[in-house]
């Protein structure tokens, strides 16, 4: 059956219905947001449950995004190729439970190493949303509104990154308002986003599509898809995309620790601010950001289906670059000058994301799809857990643009490497479904 059916102008898969698409779009919202919200409110827990001085918190910022990254590594391509032999809709259910679970928990760590614990087991959570969101999206749609498709997951996902810092970002503030101490808001407010999670799950099982097993990959070892993933980094443009993978990924991850961090710390030692006005007020500037991410994605999207995928990546990656560079020149983190600079970030941020994953379609068998989105989360995952790591340490012995520095320092090579490698690439020929699809009940 051929499907003629179109949602927003990407034109889907054969099988798929419109339900299907809108699903997988709460996916990128619903997902963002889960994804988000933990990072951003990583400065709030520090200093009001565990009462973490604040000059020490760069470092652990770090340390909690490298241990749930480390995490990820080593999940990531398994769960790629998991998908691959039964189904995406799993993987994002069980991915969503570990979110929750992770959550519900987060704010009873009586110390940092319970922290890094729980922030592990939502690490895991998360890499399996990740991977299936760029897994998801191809399959759903035919090559020729891949770009498109990852467009709309760029609008989506920033409107989930938009409701993570404007409005569950803000939950303890508003528990403290209705009369609750600091610490019995933060935990109330965590427990209601986790009740939350559990729901997005349920609604996910059972509009997502259900998909038949692939009968290569069932007749495939699972240690086999997973090499398969990674030895297909020897083509050039799969190359190409797992680098700026590594580097968009942990923009992300910068933009919504590191700025809120920043802002944070700030607001509470310069303007004397409360931790919970000060985190309300990060995620307003955080907010700026993620809405010209928003705006931009469909922008993005519509140029990865007009030309050549590696040109607009690099394009994209020199974008970013001066924008995490721009940084530097930022004295007041509350002041008129980081809004211009969130502006710029949100742009470069939304840019990387959204030219990656079309690159790696477009040169990828299908058969093996769900292990090289896999591979491709993975590489986001070491470029965070690299980033995290070294912006956490220079955050505290440096100054607070540091893992923006370091983040446009890893961009800009990427765009070199894109430069070096751009005419050896040669996209394949579109293989068509990877698999039979048997709509949602």
């Amino acid at each position: 059956m051929t499907s003629p059916h179109r949602v927003l102008g990407a034109q889907l898969a054969d099988g798929i219905s419109k339900g299907n698409m809108w699903a997988l779009l709460f996916l990128a919202t619903a997902g963002t947001a889960v994804v988000s919200f933990l990072p951003s409110t990583q400065p709030h827990i520090l200093t009001v449950v565990l009462g973490v001085p604040e000059s020490d918190q760069g470092t652990i910022v770090g340390l909690l995004g490298s241990a749930a990254e480390l995490a990820m590594i080593l999940s990531l391509a398994w769960y790629g190729a998991l998908a691959d032999r039964f189904g995406r809709r799993l993987i994002v259910v069980g991915g969503l439970t570990l979110c929750a679970l992770g959550a519900l928990l987060f704010p009873f760590a009586g110390n940092t190493v319970v922290l890094v614990a729980l922030r592990v087991v939502f690490g895991l959570g998360v890499a399996a949303i990740n991977a299936m969101l760029s897994t998801i999206a191809i399959d759903y749609v035919r090559e020729r509104s891949r770009g498109k498709s990852y467009g709309l997951i760029g609008f989506f996902g920033g409107l989930g990154a938009l409701i993570a810092v404007l409005v569950v970002a803000k939950l303890p503030q508003t528990m403290e308002k209705r009369g609750l101490e600091p610490v019995a808001a933060t935990r109330l407010s965590f427990v209601i986003i986790a009740v939350a999670i559990v729901l997005v799950a349920a609604l996910l099982w059972s509009t997502l599509s259900r998909v038949k097993v692939d009968t290569t990959a069932e007749r495939v070892p699972l240690p086999r898809l997973v090499r398969e993933g990674l030895v297909l980094a020897r083509d050039p443009g799969v190359a190409l995309s797992y680098a700026a993978s590594f580097v968009a990924r942990a923009d992300l991850y910068v933009v919504v620790s590191f700025l809120t961090l920043w802002i944070s710390d700030y607001a509470t030692t310069e303007r004397g601010m409360s931790s919970a006005e000060a985190l309300a007020k990060a995620g307003a500037v955080v907010g700026i950001s993620q809405m010209v991410a928003l705006l931009c994605a469909p922008v993005f999207g519509w140029l990865g289906d007009r030309m050549r995928r590696q040109d607009l990546l690099i394009v994209a990656q020199l974008i970013a670059a001066g924008a995490y560079l721009s940084t530097l020149l930022v004295s007041d983190p509350l002041g008129p000058g980081m809004m211009v600079v969130a502006v710029l970030i949100g742009i470069g941020e939304i840019a990387g994301i959204t030219t990656a994953g079309p690159m790696l379609a477009q040169q990828v068998p299908a058969a093996v799809r769900g292990a090289a989105f896999g591979v491709h989360t993975l590489c986001g995952s070491l470029g965070i857990m690299i980033v995290s790591f070294l912006g956490g340490a220079l955050h505290d012995a440096w100054r607070p643009a540091a893992p923006f520095v370091v983040s446009g320092t890893f961009g800009l090579f990427v765009a070199v490497f894109g430069l070096v490698v751009r005419h050896r690439i040669k996209a394949r020929a579109d293989d068509g479904p990877a698999r039979e699809v048997v709509p949602a009940a």
